[in-house]
């Protein structure tokens, strides 16, 4: 067995088998059940190869692991031994919801700024979007800057990561001074630091606060972690944490059109202990039925945590102007807000000299979604970048150029032929199955046909749509269709590609090439093997990957 399994379960590790036939290549889900492995599962042999190592199973399974996932999959192993014995968390792991995936934070901590972004700027370049998305799951919050002022406008911030979660105040919400207010959010009064809709089952996890006014005297806005102060809470006053995480409370709304309740504690821990969501709303707390001493010992609790989260240290005040949107975890932080002078009632209503901000919930497992998308992304192209640097730089099945030269000819020359994008994306990729398979190049050129086609375009559909991976799949069919319907065709190929042309099955026949030519994708990948074809000189001008990316990028946001 190899040092890279010889700590891993077998079951664990053939359950992760990456393979096609285990995994649906799109959406990564198994396409097996658990109990269909082998009793007696064993690793019957293993190769490491090109940054891989490749295991047979004893029932002749073979799976292809890159060699940083195994070590990575090790480390796991011992930070959740270790976590179960003491809880420390393991963030690459974990889903971000608890205290081991965030930073806990007090004011002094954003004296040199606040987490932001400019709008344009957020929604033009997905490094600067996943900048903010990671500020909101790691810190809780984050400030988007110059969003346009006009109504309605806090649902496109919305929509740029996830969906609006509609409740009894509608799709969204105006925070403004009203004349017969249902909440206090709806007045000019001061605000404690709290949560928003505790009376809710599931609560709303995230909320999105977009300033279209305020030329108030007063009204800032302020945050709070719930998280850092339940830490001190429990590092201060164990019991009384406790008490705290083991109370139910009933957080109750009534009003003439709904009414709504959910029992849940102040501070709630995960299976493993850790902090996971914090819930303080003064107002919504209703009446606990408990024994006296188990009231007393609560209130006690709860009046020292509140106390807590009142401490000026931790409470982050800042002033939202015109155009500023506040995006933050509601699970998590508290927010606040100091009174302010509620002026004439028909300003507000008209947008002139008071405070306007309006409002929309949203989740954090949409969000959290967003931000996985754009990390896989950038992490993709990173990895297809590796490998033409990588795997790529080795010699192309005895061709004058090496695999990488081959493939970016082969893009520079649909680029330059005015090819569409999403076709300079399947010429540029069209051979990674030969690195990216369960066979590589080498098992061609002895004579096995490694696939490539079909492995490459399973691989890549991960990130891109079947406009780019089916002429990827095809392109090899297409080699073998061009020579049945173009004499002069086969004369052209080079000798390794005439080789690789018996190995992959030679011509169509009649009636398997009129078969290929009504598949939707064969035009292009005739188009994507005439490239492919001509890609192979020696010393040509060939752009970088590093000339593509922004082009993928674009694909995979499709």
């Amino acid at each position: 067995m190899s040092d890279a399994t010889a700590s891993l379960s077998r079951y664990w590790l053939r359950d992760n088998c990456p393979c096609t036939e285990c995994r649906n290549p799109r959406n990564g889900q198994k396409l097996f059940q658990v109990t269909e492995l082998p009793e007696e599962l064993a690793i019957a042999a293993t190769t490491e190869l090109h940054g891989h190592l490749e295991v047979l199973w004893n029932d002749g399974h073979r799976s292809r692991y890159p060699l940083p996932w195994l070590a990575a999959g090790k480390t796991a192993e011992a930070e959740n031994a270790a976590e179960n014995a003491a809880v420390n968390g393991n963030e690459d792991e974990d889903d971000r919801r608890t205290e081991a995936g965030k930073r806990r934070w007090q004011a002094a901590d954003f004296a040199a700024g606040l987490p932001e972004a400019n709008w344009a700027q957020y929604l033009a370049e997905p490094a600067e979007r996943a900048a903010v998305l990671r500020a909101v799951l790691r810190l809780g919050f984050a400030v988007l800057r110059e969003v346009p002022t006009t109504p309605r406008q806090v649902l496109d911030v919305v929509a740029s990561f996830g969906h609006p979660r509609v409740t009894n105040y509608g799709e969204l919400f105006d925070v403004r001074v009203e004349p017969d207010p249902n909440n206090l959010a709806f007045t000019s009064a001061a605000i404690a630091p709290h949560t928003d809709n505790p009376y809710r089952d599931p609560v709303p996890t995230l909320q999105v606060l977009h300033c279209l006014e305020n030329a108030a005297v007063g009204g800032d806005s302020g945050l709070v972690d719930g998280f850092r102060a339940a830490e001190l809470l429990r590092e201060q006053a164990p019991e009384e944490f406790a008490v705290l995480t083991r109370t139910l409370v009933p957080f109750v709304f009534r009003d003439r059109a709904t009414e709504l309740r959910a029992d849940r504690p102040l501070i709630e821990l995960d299976p493993l202990g850790r902090i996971r969501e914090v819930r303080l709303n003064n107002r919504s707390i209703g009446r606990l039925h408990l024994p006296a001493a188990e009231l007393d010992a609560f209130y006690a609790a709860y009046r020292t945590f509140a106390a807590i989260t009142l401490r000026p240290e931790l409470r982050l005040e800042f002033r939202l102007g015109a155009g500023d949107c506040l995006i933050f975890d509601n699970t998590r932080l508290l927010h606040a807000r100091t009174a302010f002078e509620p002026g004439d009632t028909a300003q507000h209503r008209e947008g002139r000299g008071g405070r306007h901000l309006q409002g929309c919930y949203a989740d954090l497992d949409s969000l959290a979604s967003t931000l996985a998308v754009l990390e896989r992304r950038a992490a993709a192209l990173d990895e297809l970048q590796r490998l033409f640097e990588g795997e790529g730089a080795a010699e192309y099945l005895g061709e004058q150029v090496t695999q990488a030269e081959h493939m970016l000819q082969a893009a520079a020359l649909a680029q330059r032929d005015g090819a569409p994008d999403h076709l300079v994306a399947a010429a540029l990729l069209h051979d990674v199955g030969h690195f990216t398979g369960a066979l590589t190049g080498r098992q061609l050129m002895l004579g096995q046909d490694n696939h490539h086609s079909e492995a490459g375009a399973d691989w890549l559909a991960q990130w891109f749509g079947p406009e780019v991976t089916e002429p990827v799949r095809l392109h090899v069919a297409a080699k073998r269709y061009l020579c049945s319907v173009e004499p002069a065709y086969r004369e052209q190929l080079s000798e390794a590609s005439a080789y690789t042309l018996r190995v992959q099955g030679g011509p169509l026949d009649a009636e398997q090439a009129a078969a290929f030519a009504e598949l939707p994708g064969a035009t292009d990948a005739v188009a994507v093997r005439r490239w492919d074809d001509r890609a192979k000189a020696a010393d040509a001008d060939t752009p970088p990957f590093e000339h593509f990316r922004e082009l993928l990028a674009a694909l995979m946001a499709r």
